[in-house]
């Protein structure tokens, strides 16, 4: 696509986000289960683990199910998250009743507890959709998420969703130093597989990535990266990059099928273990970024007349993103990926890939 043609885009993007700030639309509820996993990943934005989580009452989840389908006209997709959301016992009562109230809804997943047994019950509870965490080939993947043998259960898990009929059945990788070179050979794994989709993203400086040395790509890495999504999307393979980051004219609408826009608190909130209310599961956690919790606040009134922080762009925040060529369409990029300390950019590719 010719350059003329992605600003003329783009603008139009801008000024759609300007009316999405005034009037946010739900489209994505997340439901973050639970904070236990039984994996340890080097990288988890969350810190879950083995660790003691607060878990919202069941009651609750179908307290707020039930109002808001009664508050929205439109019931948002419901995207159901942890730690590893299967380790939550009530976990089949919960989207049981979701699938009963006719929401849509889909999980992410490590995809070691998935057994034949758990994929079908998963297809009768009316889940859509599905992405299974592989984050390299099996060295670096169980390296990653320090979790022997976890490969394996992956995998197994992946080809037992696929003997059941859901929309799609994804596969996500984290791309990070140690792992980009398994980029051709997982590529032929998801062709064996014959997975429905492959989603890639780059490791972000947030959670554990925070601390972890080596591990962060550099320009040189993103290069590749993207480079190799475009060309197997030019062959027709379904491969995209994730939602995160504008990437400037060069790689805009070549990575993915959308232009970029972070969806936090004008298309997605999300519920956290303990009921706090948020944009995106992957913000940082903070005083600023929660804006109430289930258990005291109404939901629709929180959505409704809270998260400005998230209806305000980032660049207005800082000097230099104020003052770029590029804040029109970048927003000072996604809110997952800020520094609220310091208020500025964690990741800009500004001048790295554009």
């Amino acid at each position: 696509m010719d350059y003329i043609t992605k600003i003329s885009q783009l603008t139009e993007m801008a000024k759609y986000k300007e009316k999405l700030r005034k009037e946010p639309i739900l489209k994505f509820l997340f439901f973050e289960l639970t904070m236990r996993c039984n994996e340890r990943c080097l990288h988890c934005g969350s810190y879950c683990g083995d660790v003691t989580s607060e878990e919202m009452p069941v009651e609750k989840y179908y307290e707020l199910l039930d109002k808001v389908k009664q508050d929205f006209d439109t019931l948002p997709m419901l995207c159901i998250t942890g730690g590893e959301p299967l380790l939550r016992k009530e976990f089949f009562d919960i989207m049981s009743y979701a699938n009963k109230l006719g929401y849509k809804w889909g999980m992410t997943s490590n995809g070691t507890l998935i057994t034949d047994e758990v994929a079908k019950r998963l297809e009768e509870t009316g889940m859509r959709t599905i992405s299974i965490s592989l984050d390299g080939l099996e060295e670096n993947h169980d390296s990653f998420r320090r979790t022997k043998g976890g490969f394996k259960k992956a995998v197994d898990g992946i080809k037992n969703l696929l003997k059941y009929d859901f929309s799609e059945v994804q596969v996500t990788t984290v791309v990070n130093k140690k792992n980009i070179d398994d980029l051709d050979g997982l590529f032929e794994l998801m062709q064996e597989l014959d997975v429905d989709s492959w989603r890639v993203v780059n490791l972000e400086p947030m959670g554990r990535a925070l601390s972890l040395d080596g591990y962060m790509l550099e320009k040189q890495d993103y290069i590749k990266l993207f480079e190799f999504i475009k060309t197997k999307r030019e062959q027709g393979y379904p491969l995209t990059y994730g939602c995160t980051h504008y990437l400037g004219l060069e790689y805009e609408k070549e990575v993915r099928d959308w232009y970029f826009i972070c969806s936090a608190g004008v298309y997605t909130a999300s519920i956290l273990a303990n009921g706090d209310i948020c944009a995106c599961l992957d913000i940082e956690r903070r005083p600023e970024t929660i804006e109430g919790n289930i258990l005291k606040d109404d939901f629709t009134d929180v959505w409704k007349n809270r998260f400005k922080i998230f209806r305000t762009p980032l660049c207005e925040r800082n000097e230099k993103c104020s003052h770029c060529d590029s804040k029109y369409f970048c927003g000072g990029g996604s809110y997952h990926s800020w520094d609220y300390s310091n208020d500025r950019p964690l990741i800009c590719f500004k001048d790295m890939i554009f």
